[in-house]
């Protein structure tokens, strides 16, 4: 437990002295709040859908952390190019903790930029429905932390090139985002539409938020739980595989 504790520190501390990377982290999804919150408010309330931000903000939330989570990966590369993975996957612990440490890390760090990304939406306008609903929206924030956290820990176990682990992020987060109802609303969609979403981890994770947030779901709460809680578990297995298997 002390080895996990110790990388779960590092990975917090290596996020909070870089000040660049925080407000950098928080630059998209604020655009997108201000610009899709603000441009599209208006033809989204004619349409009959109310407050655009308020439907807007759960889905920026789960953008906010997913782009943490995914890039957190980076760091694995980062630390094999210049050596200090070498150093410690050379020490006399499992392999097993250290990607544990480095994904609870990774995950926390995931979860306070969603935490600060929902005070930007509050401070644009938007108001949770229940505050007595807001433990369990952390609850659904740490659940999709962990899982992208751990994903992109798998997908850098993989390679060994900054620029590569940077395109696949890139090919991989927008259609997660975009096809995950945080910008518009899973009802309605054409069958294909509705199989891409219903097979996206991050739907889920959505509609969790929605539900806690502003009281709107689609898929209901239990089976978000579920469902999240199922491939978190089966990401964290094969991350963890794909970790143990990475060659120095």
């Amino acid at each position: 437990m002390s080895t996990i504790y110790i990388l779960w520190l590092r990975q917090l501390k290596r996020y909070f002295r870089s000040k660049s990377r925080i407000v950098g982290s928080l630059g998209q999804p604020l655009l997108f709040l201000l610009a899709f919150g603000f441009g599209f408010g208006q033809v989204y309330q004619k349409a009959g859908g109310g407050n655009y931000i308020t439907f807007l903000a759960p889905g920026i939330v789960a953008m906010g952390i997913i782009f943490t989570a995914l890039f957190s990966g980076i760091e694995i590369i980062w630390d094999r190019q210049f050596g200090f993975l070498k150093e410690t996957l050379a020490a006399p612990v499992s392999r097993l903790k250290i990607m544990l440490g480095r994904t609870l890390g990774g995950a926390t760090v995931a979860s306070f930029q969603g935490l600060l990304v929902l005070l930007l939406a509050m401070a644009a306008g938007f108001r949770p429905q229940n505050i007595a609903f807001l433990p369990l929206a952390l609850v659904f924030m740490l659940l999709i932390s962990l899982l992208f956290t751990a994903l992109g820990t798998a997908i850098a176990s993989l390679l060994s090139d900054m620029q590569g682990f940077q395109l696949i992020m890139n090919f991989l987060i927008m259609p997660l985002v975009f096809l995950s109802g945080a910008f518009s609303p899973l009802d309605g969609l054409p069958k294909a539409l509705t199989a891409i979403t219903v097979v996206n981890p991050l739907s889920y994770g959505v509609d969790g938020l929605c539900h806690t947030l502003i009281g709107v779901s689609h898929f209901g709460l239990l089976t978000d739980f579920m469902v999240l809680s199922v491939v978190t578990v089966a990401i964290l297995i094969v991350g963890s595989y794909l970790f143990s298997k990475i060659q120095i």
